[in-house]
């Protein structure tokens, strides 16, 4: 069993003896990590909170340490504790069985063991503007959405993947505008165009950051083209006709392109609904219609938004800072973003009563079908998934959505009160920037202004960014340089394949050491760093670990546990030692994986899983300077730290693989 399995049965011990012995019904026990092993390896405030509630129902004084010393035996009752002490005047310090933990060899389950969680979650994240080459700071929000992925996987959850793609958008249409009116392409042109690229190893996506560039620079000159957005973007959002099949190409190839960007990352998803379909299938008037029988919107007489039909909220009532966010349909009938969103929203949550059809889209190598919404019967409706319909929803949208965010959540509870609030989460962030060293290196002409400032700040729309694949292509170089210099034998092509996993393990784990309320400031020297809370540093303690087992006979560590669970009063002796506190602090903190897990989940946070897997290198590389493992001549000693060190491996490498970070065969 795991820690959190421990303080499981523990809580529910204490519930049934307040409620049995106490008369008290306990709702939440506070739990908490004392700061030392030595202290203890969980701590119950419970006394306090018991004596607080006996003196309420009796009207008498209680004494929170006889309580405690009450509930002691019961705890001690069970067989992975070996004592509990009563600190101060009434705190319950409980220490696990050592011996018999590390004996154990306590491994985490699978998923499958795990069983669910709970219904299904559906995360969509990405969900870039499929108009050019996806940045940097949809890599941040990319790796957050992976990572919150595979955390909730970790806890059991069944988890759909979902990137929305805007495909009848203003930034589709602005590239649009550009192949037909800069470039003077049809589609035909464009398709050609698209194939002389890949001969030239050039990407498509990167040719439509430069248009995408160009258009936005023409738009502040010649207000002719300007006004040939509105035309295009109406034309696309119709459909049916050759400036809408045109979008919908160079939308396709753009998604194609970004999904092969995020690959490289190990960045995968179930499906990609369209927005296209949401108005071509109705969706909107199917939303619009409830909307309107629940009486959750109005049609606004007066004001800035007259003949505007508007969600209102009493809060930010009298405020204009957010009157258009709440705006759905404008004076001139066409929907928001706001209101295609909570339709949206709604079907992803199972609430609308329509769906989409669907065509197959790709398979990744390791055999995941990709799916992609239609607006037409493409494929047999028994070969697709069940999409849609999830009980939760998180939506990985930066920070400054927070406001429309909050009119999804508020909108889709005012519609369904049954399912409230809570069904839908906004995920948020803050911007990804660089540190004016990075620009520099990345090739950006800086002035002696900018190079003073803490960091650069991007414009997609001034062509002032980077492109997710150049900032990967330079961490690959960059690492590519250090594997080269530590391991020159080594054949290139084990140079690229550990390049790219230190170059992957570094830019994800940048990107979430930071609270997602962070502006990240990204600088290569500090993200591919062997030292410091990094990636690398992770990584290359994994590498460091996988060391010593390599080094040890195939048999070594099932005769360890053999040897511990042989000798366990030679065990508990050492475990009472010196060095006793040391060694069992790095197997404990590899025991609460699960809890990180857990914290991350609760608080939507992989920052904490990130945050559990550089400690926890910390405590494996101190416990390796401190011990001479495979050299140690006494023999259960030297069993308990195989064994510490088996565990502590074990916890990391999955604590990283959750992150989204491979362990190199070498470093």
């Amino acid at each position: 069993m795991a820690f959190s399995d421990f303080q499981q049965k523990l809580t529910d011990a204490l519930r049934e003896f307040a409620s049995a012995e106490l008369g008290a019904e306990l709702a939440q026990i506070a739990a908490e990590v004392p700061p030392k092993t030595e202290l203890g390896d969980l701590a119950f405030p419970v006394a306090f909170e018991l004596a607080k509630e006996l003196k309420q129902k009796t009207g008498e004084k209680q004494n929170p340490r006889a309580i405690a010393e009450r509930i002691a035996p019961v705890l001690e009752s069970f067989e992975f504790v070996d004592r509990v002490s009563i600190a101060g005047p009434g705190y319950i310090n409980v220490y696990y069985d050592r011996a018999a933990f590390v004996a154990s060899r306590s491994e985490r389950p699978s998923l499958a063991e795990h069983g669910s969680a709970g219904d299904k979650i559906c995360v969509e994240h990405t969900s870039v503007n499929p108009n050019k080459a996806a940045h940097i700071g949809h890599v941040r929000n990319s790796v957050l959405g992976d990572t919150f992925v595979r955390i909730l996987r970790a806890a059991g959850h069944d988890v759909e993947v979902q990137n929305y793609i805007d495909n009848t958008g203003v930034q589709v249409a602005d590239v649009v505008v550009g192949f037909i009116h800069l470039e003077g392409m049809d589609l035909e042109a464009i398709k050609s165009l698209d194939a002389k690229l890949a001969g030239e190893g050039r990407s498509f996506d990167y040719f439509c950051w430069d248009l995408y560039t160009r258009v936005g620079q023409e738009y502040q000159q010649n207000e002719a083209l300007k006004e040939n957005r509105a035309e295009t973007l109406h034309m696309i959002e119709a459909g049916d006709n050759p400036t809408a099949e045109l979008a919908d190409y160079v939308a396709t190839r753009n998604v194609e392109c970004i999904l092969d960007t995020m690959e490289r990352l190990s960045i995968r998803y179930d499906l990609l609904p369209r927005e296209s379909e949401i108005l071509h299938l109705h969706f909107w008037e199917k939303a619009f219609g409830l909307m309107k029988e629940r009486e959750t919107i109005r049609l606004e007489t007066e004001g800035k938004a007259a003949g505007c039909w508007v969600m209102p909220f009493e809060s930010h009532e009298g405020s204009d800072e957010h009157e258009t966010d709440k705006i759905l349909v404008r004076s001139n009938g066409t929907v928001t973003y706001t209101g295609k969103d909570i339709a949206y929203q709604m079907w992803k949550l199972g609430l609308l009563g329509l769906d989409f059809h669907y065509r197959h889209f790709s398979t990744y190598a390791n055999g995941q079908d990709v799916w992609i919404t239609s607006a037409k019967v493409t494929a047999n409706d028994l070969s697709v998934p069940e999409f849609g319909h999830a009980e939760k929803v998180y939506n990985v949208i930066d920070t400054r959505q927070s406001y429309p965010q909050e009119v999804v959540k508020k909108g889709v509870a005012l519609i369904f009160p049954e399912r409230g609030e809570d069904a839908s989460v906004h995920l948020n962030y803050e911007m990804v920037a660089l540190s004016p060293t990075a620009a520099e290196e990345l090739g950006f002409e800086l002035s002696e202004e900018d190079r003073s400032k803490s960091f650069v700040e991007m414009s997609g729309r001034k062509g002032l960014g980077v492109k997710a694949d150049d900032l990967i292509d330079r961490l690959e170089k960059d690492a590519f340089a250090e594997v080269e210099k530590r391991h020159p034998d080594i054949t290139d092509e084990e140079k690229n394949g550990i390049a790219h996993q230190i170059a992957v393990g570094a830019l994800r784990y940048f990107l979430l050491k930071f609270t997602k309320n962070t502006v990240v400031i990204f600088d290569f020297k500090e993200a591919l760093s062997f030292e410091g809370e990094t990636g690398v540093y992770c990584q290359y303690t994994a590498v460091r670990a996988n060391s010593i087992f390599r080094k040890l006979d195939e048999n070594a560590v099932a005769e360890a546990y053999e040897t511990i669970s042989g000798s366990r009063s030679a065990v508990s002796e050492l475990f009472a030692g010196e060095d006793g506190d040391g060694i069992w602090s790095l197997i404990a903190l590899a025991a609460r994986l699960d809890e990180a897990i857990s914290q991350s989940v609760n608080a939507a946070e992989p920052a904490t899983l990130a945050r559990y897997a550089f400690n926890l290198s910390k405590a494996f590389n101190l416990f390796y300077h401190h011990h001479r493992i495979i050299d140690e001549s006494d023999a259960v000693k030297r069993s308990v730290l195989v064994a510490a060190a088996d565990h502590a491996k074990t916890a990391l490498t999955s604590a990283l693989a959750t992150l989204g970070i491979q362990v190199p065969e070498r470093m």
